[in-house]
């Protein structure tokens, strides 16, 4: 056990020493001269868009910046890329943009890749160590990636829930303001100021945008697009469709609360099927190979014995 012990330690340790010399390695500049594009790039651009360089294949590191911006441009290409993370952290509600979020990965990482030295080290000092548990760190820090990665996934899809279940109170809310005689902005400034909902909080983002010198039509359009939620978008394009031609809003407002509490119940009707189809899951795998089996154990036993 002593000689696997010492081969692990040394295969630890030569892979740390392996990462820091390519990381060192990394740090230098290229050796071989750049191609004809990227020299002839700068020159360029005002027909080459400045986010989209040229010559970088999809998986290499960006070559300036600190190591901080080069390893976390590394775990923008996983899980959707920057856009998708940008769009999940609008749905769960989070402040900051991409970078924040690959900061906090990067922490998960490194606490994961912590979490496993630590452990591989203590199996190495009990004397336990075998050979797959030199790969415990790795192993932590990739659960670790991932799990910051499904969490926040979680997140957004618990909070788009909410936000799909509120939208139809929050439609009739508006119509039925608007049959008082309020304007449409004045409304939507009531609905937000009295309910404490996730929409409310929408509601109130998109009467700061208002307040701050966007359109109403802009400040819906940009909530809708930052959302994503079906349902929403489609009463964002009916209302501002109906400002743009004059339209009643209160009839249109009226209808898309039907129509999203009838897909509400198109949803808790599909919900329903799954968790039908789940809850004969216990009852195929284990009341019925349990009912089987009291069944036919008593005359098994009976005929080992010769009783029968």
């Amino acid at each position: 056990m002593s000689g696997v012990s010492d081969l692990a330690v040394a295969v630890l340790l030569g892979g740390v020493l392996a990462a820091g010399l390519l990381l060192v390695l990394a740090a230098f500049p290229r050796w071989r001269t750049a191609s004809l594009s990227a020299r002839i790039a700068p020159h360029l651009r005002d027909i080459i868009d400045d986010g989209d360089p040229i010559d970088r294949l999809p998986w290499r590191m960006p070559a300036g910046g600190s190591w901080a911006a080069r390893i976390k441009s590394v775990f923008g290409l996983f899980g959707g890329g920057d856009a998708g993370v940008a769009l999940r952290m609008s749905q769960a509600g989070l402040p900051g943009g991409p970078t924040r979020f690959r900061s906090r990965q990067l922490a998960w990482v490194l606490a994961g890749l912590g979490v496993g030295a630590v452990a591989t080290l203590s199996l190495v000092l009990a004397g336990r160590l075998s050979a797959p548990a030199v790969l415990l760190p790795l192993l932590s820090a990739a659960i670790a990636g991932v799990g910051c990665e499904a969490l926040l996934g979680a997140r957004a899809k618990s909070r788009l829930a909410r936000l799909t279940e509120e939208l139809p109170t929050v439609l009739e809310f508006l119509a039925l303001c608007l049959s008082a005689g309020e304007g449409l902005p004045d409304a939507i400034r009531r609905v937000a100021t009295a309910g404490s909902g996730e929409l409310s909080a929408e509601l109130r983002s998109v009467i700061l945008s208002v307040n701050t010198g966007s359109s109403l039509a802009d400040a819906l359009g940009d909530c809708a697009h930052r959302l994503q939620i079906p349902a929403l978008s489609r009463a964002t394009d009916q209302i501002v469709a109906a400002l743009e031609r004059g339209a009643p809003l209160a009839s249109v407002l009226q209808a898309q609360a039907s129509d999203a509490r009838e897909e509400t119940k198109r949803g808790l009707i599909e919900q329903a099927g799954r968790k039908e189809i789940l809850m004969l899951l216990p009852l195929v795998f284990a009341i019925l190979p349990l009912s089987v089996l009291f069944a036919v154990f008593p005359g098994v036993f009976i005929l080992r014995l010769g009783l029968g």
